[in-house]
């Protein structure tokens, strides 16, 4: 099934979505809350409207897990070898806030591993894309552009613009070496950063749905760095039954 995957397709899928979510960045929106609190604008159902059409056209038989989409029961989806995984706007704070910080977001997965993956940035025109074995490029340079010899000697640690939660501060006040530089950035950027080499450590000891990290988390994968969950130290799954992520750090 990979293999039939084109990612340049999924990457215009993406563009495609991006232009829309700045038409909208360029002019007054109204936002609204869904019932977790979490705003909504019309730019993130125009954007999810555009991907699902166009995923359902290429791949009719891949099933779509959207963050605007009604989730299908789990006793149905478990059964699924592979899905799409999609946050249409990850960073809608951001995207309200007009700082650019958001992202379009669309992974593929297969059973409980991201294997294909695309983070778009339409404010900034950053792209990043990934598929399994392909390795991990931002705007067509393979990722890592950079490597740290010695993070005892500085580290670059990369955590939330709008969700630092204290755990995650003190994770962050506690890591060792004599001089810790710590940025904030919006959205799933942080992990593509980390996949980029231009941040060593993303800690996030705070809430995350699985359709924010996935397809940032494939690019992470393909750029020889991993997603950690912070209690097992074992790989960040998908597909599971309650979709909120555990803590994790991607390093």
């Amino acid at each position: 099934m990979l293999k039939e995957i084109e990612l340049e397709k999924i990457v215009a899928i993406a563009k495609e979505a991006g232009d829309a979510i700045m038409e909208i960045y360029k002019r007054d929106f109204a936002v609204s809350y869904k019932d977790d609190t979490s705003p909504l604008t019309e730019a993130d159902l125009k954007a999810n409207e555009i991907i699902c059409t166009q995923l359902e056209q290429l791949y009719p038989k891949i099933p779509i897990m959207s963050e605007e989409n009604k989730q299908t029961p789990y006793d149905v989806r478990k059964k699924w070898e592979y899905y799409w995984c999609i946050d249409p706007i990850d960073g809608t704070k951001e995207f309200i806030k007009k700082n650019g910080e958001f992202t379009v977001n669309i992974a593929l997965i297969n059973k409980k591993v991201p294997v294909l993956g695309v983070v778009y940035a339409p404010a900034i025109d950053e792209m990043y894309k990934a598929k399994k074995g392909e390795g991990a490029f931002k705007n067509e340079i393979k990722l890592p552009h950079k490597v740290n010899t010695n993070k005892k000697k500085k580290l670059f640690v990369v955590a939330s613009k709008s969700h630092l939660s204290e755990q995650t501060q003190k994770f962050i006040n506690a890591l060792e070496s004599e001089d810790i530089e710590q940025v904030s950035k919006g959205s799933s950027l942080k992990l593509c950063m980390v996949a980029e080499g231009v941040a060593d450590i993303y800690p996030r000891l705070a809430p995350t749905m699985e359709w924010d990290t996935a397809a940032a988390h494939a690019i992470v994968l393909e750029s020889g760095k991993r997603v950690l969950q912070y209690e097992t130290e074992e790989e960040l799954e998908y597909n599971k039954e309650n979709l909120l992520n555990p803590w994790f750090i991607v390093q």
